[in-house]
């Protein structure tokens, strides 16, 4: 998941020279959504007010997360998106504190710190570098952490191949939503599109492969596993968009960036790894 998750920004950004962000997000949730019900439109006999309420929420976080990051791609690079993106695995133990008011750990803390550090030396001290695109991917970064949070908690112990099913369906539905209130506030008068080769092949990667199988694994195996090290697996989806990035787009990463991106794993390693007595006797 992680390989091809770090593969989408490559996608997205081809995708983004011949299509507006907010449509981009819809036509790519369509054709996931197309395939979930088209598979699993039987298993809506199985639906109730829980499952559809946890889906609604996946779905907003998806959506919002996807937005704010595919906007900030328009104007930042693979690499510097990735990164930032990257900080949401630091961010999903205060994520799950707030949600489960669980204690968080010094060790988490200090991890937090020393990702910030690296974020800070990674878009460069002087804040005239740090660009519009890098602002939204960072406010993206809750949005993930609370996805892979409340994607922990509504899937944990439970194993029924409807539900999960269910899930995925509605979170690419209300995900679609946000795109479009997006495509209307944001996007609305410069809406461009152009059914190029390259559009086309993006948009089937992410609409297939990184959507619609992505989130299916996703929300089948997430109950195996915890925040904690699923974010931590995670952690490595920037070091492969970089890979990417250099081998098909040229991207090419000064001595700071280097620096920064080594820092702010290491952050996301010492947040992760390293367990307080508090994390261990409760088992994250």
């Amino acid at each position: 998941m992680t390989v091809i998750w770090g593969a989408t920004f490559l996608f997205t950004k081809i995708g983004l020279n011949d299509c507006s962000p907010s449509l981009y997000i819809i036509l790519r949730f369509a054709i996931a959504s197309t395939i979930s019900l088209s598979l699993f439109h039987k298993h809506f006999k199985f639906i109730n007010k829980e499952i559809f309420r946890n889906g609604v929420v996946l779905g907003l976080l998806f959506g919002g997360g996807f937005l704010l990051q595919t906007f900030g791609l328009k104007y930042t690079s693979v690499s510097n998106s990735a990164f930032i993106t990257g900080l949401s695995v630091v961010l999903t133990p205060f994520a799950f504190y707030l949600v489960e008011r669980k204690p968080i750990g010094k060790w988490k803390k200090i991890g937090v710190a020393i990702a910030g550090l690296g974020l800070w030396i990674f878009t460069n001290p002087d804040f005239d570098n740090i660009n519009f695109g890098d602002l939204l991917t960072l406010a993206s970064c809750l949005f993930w952490a609370l996805y892979i949070t409340f994607m922990d908690l509504f899937t944990y112990g439970r194993q029924s191949r409807e539900e999960t099913s269910l899930l995925v369906i509605l979170q690419f539905l209300a995900a679609s939503s946000i795109a479009l209130l997006g495509l209307f506030l944001i996007d609305f008068g410069s809406i461009k599109l152009h059914f190029t080769s390259n559009l086309i092949i993006s948009l089937l990667f992410n609409g297939i492969v990184a959507s619609f199988f992505l989130t299916l694994l996703h929300t089948t195996f997430q109950r195996y596993s915890t925040p904690v090290k699923a974010a931590l697996i995670f952690a490595l989806e920037p070091v492969f968009a970089s890979i990417f990035a250099m081998i098909f787009l040229g991207e090419v990463f000064g001595s700071l960036n280097y620096l920064g991106a080594a820092v702010l794993l290491s952050g996301v390693v010492v947040s992760s790894v390293i367990k307080d007595k508090t994390s261990i006797k409760q088992g994250k």
